[in-house]
């Protein structure tokens, strides 16, 4: 890794990304869902559920659910009777999703903050690895990758939810328009924070391109991988497996 990484349209010292990223999520936990509603039009629940339906949970199995702090994706896993940890970074998100848990009766998922980078973990413990929406904020994605291949069993499976670049003509220029001027602004209206909503959206121009991420989960020790892009590539699903 550099000695500089990606802050939106920033370059800043890495050892200064997960505190300020940190910051970021803290100050938006409150309003996560209700904004990710906002931003996608409410898409990104047909996302989720395209997504888990890939990831195919089944009972028993042991699920890790990396920053997955306000529940989404493992209320969804949950369902197939799989154990599930759900690890985030950041406390102020795993509040909300404890929260959202209770408030919805859903008993049996495990909650702990954890560094997507350094897992406490032991070696080949999980049989699925997913993070949605998560591996763009995250400092070292190379470590990352690394720690997902570590912690998964052989013939454990990663799978990944991650905006990309869309490659439909005309719908990226759209889109750019949307997220850089609209975005912020619904941030402003809902949040009460557009700067945070702007990092968001700048997080997502500075993310690689699909076959590039796609060429790095194979460089963690992956195989099989794969993509799947939704609507062009805006949103793509990417997962490998462990040999």
């Amino acid at each position: 890794m550099s000695d500089t990484v990606s802050f939106g349209y920033e370059d800043i010292p890495a050892t200064e990304k997960t505190a300020r990223v940190g910051g970021i999520f803290t100050n938006v936990a409150a309003k996560y869902d209700l904004m990710n509603d906002a931003m996608s039009v409410g898409m990104h629940r047909l996302w989720k559920d395209r997504f888990v339906a890939r990831v195919k949970p089944r009972a028993a199995e042991q699920i890790l659910d990396m920053a997955g702090g306000t529940g989404d994706i493992a209320f969804r896993l949950a369902k197939s009777g799989a154990a599930v940890t759900v690890a985030d970074i950041n406390p102020a998100m795993l509040e909300v999703g404890m929260g959202r848990a209770q408030d919805r009766g859903i008993d049996g998922l495990v909650w702990t903050e954890a560094n997507a980078e350094t897992l406490t973990f032991p070696d080949r413990f999980f049989d699925a690895y997913t993070i949605a929406f998560g591996i763009r904020n995250v400092t070292d994605i190379a470590a990352a990758l690394r720690e997902a291949h570590r912690v998964l069993r052989r013939g454990g499976r990663f799978f990944c939810l991650e905006f990309s670049t869309t490659l439909w003509p005309g719908f990226g220029e759209v889109y750019d328009a949307y997220s850089h001027k609209i975005v912020p602004k619904l941030g402003q209206l809902l949040a009460h924070d557009a700067d945070s909503y702007r990092y968001l959206i700048e997080s997502i121009r500075r993310f690689p391109d699909m076959p590039t991420f796609q060429a790095m989960i194979g460089d963690a020790g992956f195989v099989q991988t794969k993509v799947e892009p939704m609507l062009g590539g805006l949103v793509a699903i990417h997962s490998g497996w462990k040999i």
